[in-house]
């Protein structure tokens, strides 16, 4: 546990009330920001990227996550490995951030020289007596679930990610992200607390104000609303639509399509929730007209028509698609700026121009996370007055948010906060 007085951030937590937004220091204070990565971000599973990020042998990334450098690499056997970007001779940087290819990982201090798998493979100058096998590169423990990559940091990684392996593996299947591409990446830092970028992404109150390119193809009504402020026009809408979805869910699931919602967000260590959703419009993708935007589509998919698979834990979300996916991954950088690292994946032989126009792929995505980041801004920049006071979250539309704040608080405590 990092030190800290005992009582000062636990008189945060305490202070929280139900079914309302944090207390103003858990969102803006460094110290906090230091337990959230030390709880979150080193004690439970992160999604930290995906095996196409390394597709061929020799090919790495490197990933930070506060202090913690990683190296995300396919070895010469095809193997993924994820290994600590730390040298066992006096703890230089390995590699750089981003991404590179290598036939071995040199340092470039003093050129200890390892394996794509750690190992200990030079290292000039230190005489006969050094025992190279207990100087390899220290293992991260990670999971690959259905080409996503999840690490843990911990010697004790939470057990019940394995719920989370059970409910995406048949899911993802189909799509077969691992032999996927990536056909763009944007790297947006918001000027907010990472807590309000997932809290943000976990509700679509806001959607209809401010996401009109996504509003073309997703419903904002599918998390929540409110009966009561609905005309009755509107109201005979909504209640036609979630008969539509009974019906598209249990022909989805005839057809062999795991659709219905999964949810595991209280009382637990592993944090997500999946299902299949509708897109409206033409049915067939989040692009600004619902089309699809590869004509190509995804793995071993031949259908335009099965929705959106979409995934979240406390890091990321995802969007799946017959034609492409969405990638998102969170990685906080202090108190008050996050990285939201957005991918666009298609069909590994799919080709720009040919089988897919960039543009349409990725224009609804990076309006909505520009839109996205202005609004978590705005939400930092009023947690940072001194008129700030904690909200009620609408049980309506926010019932996510809720049980995310709550699942933060009972974790912080958890883990002796």
């Amino acid at each position: 546990m990092l030190n800290k007085l005992p009582s000062d951030i636990s008189a945060l937590l305490e202070a929280r009330t139900n079914g309302h937004s944090l207390p103003a220091g858990l969102y803006t204070r460094e110290d906090v920001f230091d337990a959230d990565i030390d709880v979150f971000f080193h004690k439970h599973w992160i999604c930290i990227g995906l095996d196409c990020d390394v597709p061929e042998a020799g090919d790495a990334t490197v990933v930070d996550i506060g202090k913690t450098s990683l190296i995300l690499l396919r070895d010469d056997d095809g193997e993924l490995r994820v290994l600590h970007n730390v040298c066992r001779h006096r703890g230089s940087r390995l590699l750089d951030a981003g991404k590179t290819i290598v036939s071995k990982l040199v340092c470039p201090y003093h050129t200890w020289t390892y394996e794509l798998t750690g190992e200990l493979a030079y290292a000039p100058h230190m005489g006969k007596d050094l025992d190279k096998q207990c100087h390899s590169l220290k293992p991260v423990t990670f999971k690959s679930i259905g080409g996503l990559v999840y690490v843990c940091l911990s010697d004790h990684p939470p057990e019940d990610i394995s719920n989370l392996e059970q409910a995406m593996i048949e899911r993802l299947a189909p799509y077969d992200i691992r032999n996927a591409k990536v056909a763009h990446q944007t790297d947006v830092i918001e000027d907010g607390n990472w807590k309000l970028t997932m809290e943000n992404n976990r509700e679509c109150y806001h959607c209809s104000a401010n996401h009109p390119e996504l509003c073309v193809s997703f419903v904002d009504l599918d998390f929540g609303f409110d009966p009561e402020t609905l005309s009755p026009e509107d109201r005979e809408q909504a209640e036609k639509h979630f008969r539509l979805y009974d019906e598209r869910t249990k022909s989805w699931e005839a057809d062999g399509f795991p659709s219905a919602a999964v949810e595991q967000l209280e009382n637990c260590a592993t944090n997500f929730r999946t299902q299949r959703l509708i897109i409206a419009g033409a049915g067939e993708s989040q692009t600004h007209d619902a089309t699809a935007a590869s004509s190509k589509l995804l793995g071993h998919m031949t259908r335009k028509d099965l929705g959106d698979t979409h995934l979240w834990g406390h890091n990321s979300w995802n969007h799946f698609m017959g034609d492409h996916a969405v990638v998102a991954t969170v990685i906080p950088l202090s108190a008050g700026r996050t990285l939201v690292r957005t991918k666009w994946l298609v069909h590994k032989d799919a080709v720009e121009g040919k089988d897919y126009d960039l543009d349409k792929l990725t224009d609804v995505w990076i309006a909505t996370t520009d839109q996205d980041a202005d609004l978590v801004a705005r939400s930092h920049a009023g947690a940072l007055d001194p008129a700030y006071q904690p909200g009620p979250y609408s049980k309506f539309s926010e019932t996510n948010l809720d049980k995310f704040a709550t699942w933060y608080i009972d974790r912080m405590r958890a883990h002796g906060y």
